[in-house]
């Protein structure tokens, strides 16, 4: 039986096998948000491309105003889209609307309450300064000037930046196509008939939700039973559908029923690792079947979702090129109970988090950890990491968690 190696480094196995990120594909706007940069992006065009009001009032000359009270001759109008089209001589002005051309000229902008309208004429009680109220051309950013940097995921905001640097389209890394196959005689799907020994399936869900939130695509490849012959041909169905990655769950353990390890050896599989210390999650499998990367995630409900968050999400963000995919989700907390000396395996114990009066995270543990219990989960906010032989800690101490807010799980 193979020695258990540590999560830290399964983890780096798992990203090795990623180093090149998925070839890079252009994608119009509307279909961006989420997805991840193959290259910089830069200005097409300067923004704004020329100076405009930053106010309703009127373009003038500062100079003209410089011997307060003033009076000036309004001679034209200009608007967003329909500029004035000639230039201000001595005394004059034109009545301008926000984000409008500044005429030729002009080099001022004042605010309409601060002027006395009096049909073609203005009356101001107090000087205007150079460059008040105006807009200059650039002010946003310049063509050539670097926008967005490559390897992270597009915000809406991201997107509308895009867009403003006249983008119509962006150069983004191909999704990961990511089929699971969930294994064992015992799963049904929901809403089917339960025979006397089975149970509904729900891992592939949790699983799903996981790869959707990271930016991948979910194939559900269903359920295969516990026969050679179905499972080679769930693998081959996930060859077929061009998987970069096959997830199969349950079935990687050393049960006289658990054939997806043997399946996939038959299959060509090069096995990186089997078995990882950590709780839960031991099963944990991850290998190579020609370009398509296999990881086989434990049966338990907690088990798999848990070994999705820390192995398959590092693994879809490097293969979609996102910066530091591997990074430490973890942060700072501290316990709300008592917690006993840990076992050789590095501990990831469900817990409710709340905030203390100082701002910081209190964690307290679910009552009963067991890694089959799919509520539990579902009602968690995050897991407390303990390390192995980590020594007895009080309420009170300091810890590490996994925050679930802004996983998508």
């Amino acid at each position: 039986m193979s020695a258990m190696i540590t999560v830290e480094e399964a983890l780096a196995r798992v990203l090795a096998s990623a180093e090149a990120p998925l070839e890079e594909e252009k994608v119009p706007l509307e279909a961006a948000y989420g997805r991840v940069l193959a290259r910089d992006i830069k200005a097409l065009r300067t923004q704004p491309p020329f100076a405009n009001s930053a106010m309703d009032g009127y373009a003038l000359r500062a100079a003209d105003t410089a011997q307060a009270p003033s009076t000036l001759k309004v001679i034209g109008e200009s608007a967003a889209g329909r500029a004035f089209g000639g230039a201000l001589g001595t005394g004059q002005a034109v009545r301008i609307f926000t984000g409008a051309p500044m005429p030729d000229r002009a080099d001022a902008i004042v605010m309409q309450e601060d002027a006395r309208r009096d049909g073609d004429s203005i009356s101001l009680a107090a000087a205007v300064a150079a460059g008040e109220n105006l807009r200059a051309a650039g002010l946003d950013f310049r063509a050539g000037e670097a926008l967005i940097a490559a390897g992270g995921r597009l915000t809406p905001r991201d997107v509308a930046l895009a867009a403003a640097a006249n983008h119509p389209h962006l150069p983004l890394r191909r999704r990961a196509r990511v089929a699971i196959l969930a294994t064992g005689d015992e799963l049904v799907q929901p809403g089917g008939a339960l025979g006397p020994a089975q149970i509904i399936a729900s891992n592939n869900y949790a699983v799903a939700g996981i790869v959707e939130a990271t930016g991948a695509i979910a194939i559900d490849l269903g359920i295969a039973v516990d026969e050679l012959g179905a499972l080679k041909e769930g693998v081959g169905r996930a060859r077929d559908g061009n998987a970069d990655v096959l997830v199969t769950l349950g079935g990687a353990s050393v049960g006289d029923y658990d054939l997806v390890q043997q399946a996939l050896l038959a299959e060509g599989m090069e096995l990186g690792f089997w078995r990882i210390a950590m709780r839960p999650g031991k099963p944990l499998m991850y290998g190579q079947l020609g370009e398509m990367r296999i990881l086989g995630l434990p049966g338990n409900p907690t088990s798999s979702t848990v070994c999705a968050v820390l192995f398959l999400r590092p693994l879809l963000r490097a293969l979609h090129g996102e910066r530091d995919p591997g990074a430490d989700l973890s942060q700072g907390a501290r316990l709300a109970v008592d917690l006993p000396k840990n076992g050789l395996r590095q501990d990831y114990m469900r817990a409710s988090l709340r905030r203390g009066e100082d701002g910081v995270l209190v964690a307290t543990p679910a009552a009963n950890q067991d890694s089959s219990l799919v509520k539990t989960m579902a009602r968690a906010d995050g897991l407390i990491v303990r390390a192995p032989h980590a020594e007895p800690a009080k309420a009170g101490d300091a810890c590490r968690v996994i925050p679930f807010h802004g996983l998508g799980i």
